[in-house]
């Protein structure tokens, strides 16, 4: 089975069929089936808990990047609890949010693609524990099943979504950037953390006002539960 055969949309899941994806249908209604409300996690192998955040191509552009590691002399292979590291972070963090380039993700067509694509192995391959899809990058957070690499978890959905979505766009060339950033969930604190900086970003973004506001988020929908 190829890649795109083996993530192809389940509708039995309570997510749009590949058909409505296409069409540009409208969402998945917010009594669809996402089990993870309320999920504990646990912090030791092969339950790793690991927060991810993946952009669009053109979401911060190489040359920017670039000088901010110019300008705090940055190098390679830093430990991630270096004011460097962590500041050229908040950098890129604060870029995205700004919604540069061309914010593909606001095409509700493309972000019910990423949805079905993240909501589609979990408790398979992973247990999917808050997500949010921005204008132009995603954050997850994800606990590891037994068998199952971050990357290789990352790759699917990256190969997956790039393919359909440059159909459904009419395009060609690179859709994600190349790399994501990952960081393993140390603690009940950490992990509290994570899930509240994912499901704010959009309020931190100024698209929403609260979290629950924001149709593509593990926040929407929990909303009826909170």
């Amino acid at each position: 089975m190829s890649e795109l055969e083996d993530l192809q949309p389940a509708s039995d899941r309570g997510v749009l069929p590949e058909s409505s994806i296409r069409l540009g249908a409208s969402p998945p209604a917010s009594s669809s089936p996402w089990r993870s409300r309320g999920y504990l996690p646990h912090f030791d192998e092969p339950g790793r808990v690991q927060a991810l955040t993946f952009r669009l191509h053109d979401a911060v552009p190489d040359s920017v990047v670039q000088s901010w590691k110019d300008k705090l002399a940055w190098a390679e292979n830093l430990p991630a609890t270096d004011p460097r590291e962590v500041e050229l972070r908040h950098l890129i963090a604060r870029y995205e949010d700004a919604g540069h380039g061309a914010c593909w993700l606001r095409d509700e067509r493309i972000a019910a693609l990423v949805e079905n694509a993240l909501l589609h192995f979990d408790d398979q391959r992973y247990h999917l524990i808050a997500w949010c899809i921005m204008p132009n990058h995603v954050h997850g957070l994800i606990e590891m099943q037994e068998n199952w690499t971050l990357g290789s978890i990352v790759h699917s959905w990256k190969s997956y979504t790039a393919h359909r979505a440059n159909q459904i766009l009419r395009r060609s060339g690179e859709f994600w950037f190349r790399e994501y950033h990952d960081r393993f969930i140390r603690d009940d604190a950490h992990f509290a953390r994570a899930v509240r900086y994912i499901e704010h970003n959009p309020v931190k973004g100024k698209l929403v006002r609260l979290p629950e506001e924001w149709r593509w988020s593990s926040a929407w929908w929990q909303k009826d539960e909170r």
